[in-house]
């Protein structure tokens, strides 16, 4: 099996997970089965519990896994589905160790980080070669930066399979080079994380310099000579206008000619330039919209990435470029929502804010503005809806208020007997079977479709009657256990909500419809007031 590792060095957040996506789309451009691999050093089994503005948003797999957001990076560029084995967390690592400790598994001997946990980690990097997969190429992300004691132990793993019988390896490490107020890129950050991965045993193959500009000649020269390589071997990741530009710039800096090389692999010239097609769609677009975000966690926009991308993706689809705009839930008011051409009241957890999102349901439903409802924004369009039309006042989720006389969202009876709130969450892909001549049926062009799902909450089976006599519309059902999934309001321009993630299977080459549909209707809302 051959394996490219990426490492990250100086500080955090220089855009590894877009950088690994960007490696993985040039490879499978080129014609190879490339498996993606995020390590991260926290000791969490999986950020499932961590509240977003630790750790941005968490990213649901189609097999339920909750796992980092640098996953949909991988998935978005790559355009497809990965599962849970593609996030190692140190948690759940040790948790599996532990586990193996406690059955006897280890016949009494005493447990070590070395071997046993090393050997734990280099198992689950090769379970790509199990003869089940048809996989090339491996590419592993090690979150963090080179030097991070919690990521170490991640880094010897790598260096021991480095040295096994059968394993090719190539790794690629990505360093921030500052530029000084005289203009000058600066060369030593680069030259001491390099000596502190060289102080862990790993020489790496190529560097990334990650740097506001492209990097000059000389800056490679100086950077290739203090690193042990050649100059040809360090390649610029400047700023880019867009992060689905950088295939686009590796390629030019002929990165996938040198990864081939270096891993001895069979040159195969098939670039399609399908990508480049793609993101030429984004660069070119001149329409506008604006599309509201009503959540809770604005102050960390990655909270949202997804939903972020998706716009992107759907910008693209209808040929406009769709502008963001961050509106914190606890404080908005209708003046907020005067230059919108469209709004998403998006998941989340918990009471704060609730009630904010509910009165900008009610704005875009009493004033035509096109809205998608996503998750928990599913659940409040329903709240709304029920209290606003339907007469029920005081109607709400016993999320959030667990004495209220009209429980329109509820945990279901199974729920209900587990005492961690509903510890059954409803994680990972469900089929929906959407009705015939509704929006979504219009949208998605099927009457099945597949959505990933992370919540507790449900519509209320008793209500559902009254909603829809009065003119709510549940388009989507979970058939198997007879659960809403869809609403829509047919009377309006475009009010739809789902209880599922569909920003979590958007793609630039398939944009989500749910999200398509939107910038549709903004376009047409724009259009509308500007004859106005």
């Amino acid at each position: 099996m051959k394996y490219i590792v990426v490492t990250g060095g100086v500080l955090s957040g220089l855009g590894k997970g877009v950088a690994v996506a960007s490696i993985g789309r040039i490879l499978k451009d080129r014609g190879y089965k490339v498996a993606p691999l995020k390590i991260d050093g926290y000791v969490n089994v999986d950020p499932g519990t961590m509240n977003p503005y630790e750790h941005g948003e968490v990213y649901v797999l189609d097999d339920g896994s909750e796992t980092d957001l640098d996953l949909g990076h991988y998935e978005r560029f790559l355009n497809e589905n990965l599962t849970g084995a593609s996030n190692i967390t140190t948690g759940s690592v040790y948790k599996t160790v532990i586990d193996k400790e406690r059955k006897g598994e280890y016949l009494g001997k005493t447990v070590q980080i070395i071997p046993h946990i090393t050997d734990e980690i280099k198992d689950r990097i090769k379970r790509f070669n199990s003869g089940k997969t048809d996989v090339d190429i491996v590419l592993i992300e090690v979150g963090g930066t080179v030097g991070d004691m919690e990521n170490r132990i991640f880094i010897e793993a790598l260096r021991q399979m480095k040295r096994e019988k059968g394993n090719e390896m190539l790794f690629i490490h990505l360093s921030y080079v500052p530029v000084i107020l005289s203009g000058e890129q600066k060369t030593k950050p680069t030259q001491h994380s390099v000596k502190e991965l060289l102080a862990l045993g790993i020489q790496p193959d190529i560097i990334l310099g990650r740097c506001e500009e492209p990097l000059t000649e000389s800056t490679k020269k100086k950077i290739a000579l203090f690193c042990g390589l050649n100059p040809y071997d360090v390649l610029s990741n400047a700023d880019l206008p867009d992060i689905y530009l950088l295939p686009i710039e590796l390629t030019k800096q002929d990165l996938g000619g040198i990864i081939i090389k270096k891993l001895g692999l069979e040159s195969r010239p098939p670039y399609t330039f399908k990508w480049d097609h793609l993101v030429e769609k984004i660069m070119k677009a001149k329409k506008e919209v604006n599309i509201g975000i009503i959540g809770k966690y604005t102050g960390l926009e990655d909270a949202y990435l997804s939903i972020k991308e998706s716009l992107k993706h759907a910008g693209a689809a209808n040929g406009c470029i769709v502008n963001n705009i961050f509106i914190e839930s606890e404080t908005a008011s209708a003046k907020d929502y005067k230059n919108l051409d469209g709004m998403i009241v998006p998941g989340g957890f918990g009471g704060r804010g609730v009630e904010g999102k509910i009165k900008a349901i009610t704005y875009a439903r009493e004033n035509g503005l096109p809205f998608l409802g996503i998750c928990l924004g599913f659940q409040l369009a329903v709240v709304e809806y029920a209290r606003n039309v339907c007469g029920l006042k005081n109607a709400n989720t016993t999320e959030t208020d667990e004495k209220t006389p009209y429980p329109v969202i509820d945990l279901i009876p199974e729920q209900k007997d587990v005492h961690s709130k509903g510890g059954t969450m409803r994680l990972g892909s469900f089929p929906c079977k959407i009705k015939k001549d509704s929006i979504a049926h219009k949208l998605y062009e099927s009457e099945i479709v597949d959505e990933r799902h992370r919540h507790r909450w449900e519509v209320n089976p008793d209500y559902i009657q009254i909603l829809e006599k009065n003119g709510l519309l549940f388009s989507g059902v979970y058939e198997q256990r007879n659960l809403m999934e869809l609403a829509e309001i047919p009377s309006h321009p475009y009010f739809i909500a789902t209880q599922a993630h569909p920003e979590f299977k958007s793609r630039l080459e398939n944009p989500a419809p749910l999200f398509s549909g939107l910038v549709k209707a903004a376009l047409k809302q724009r259009r509308k007031m500007a004859s106005e």
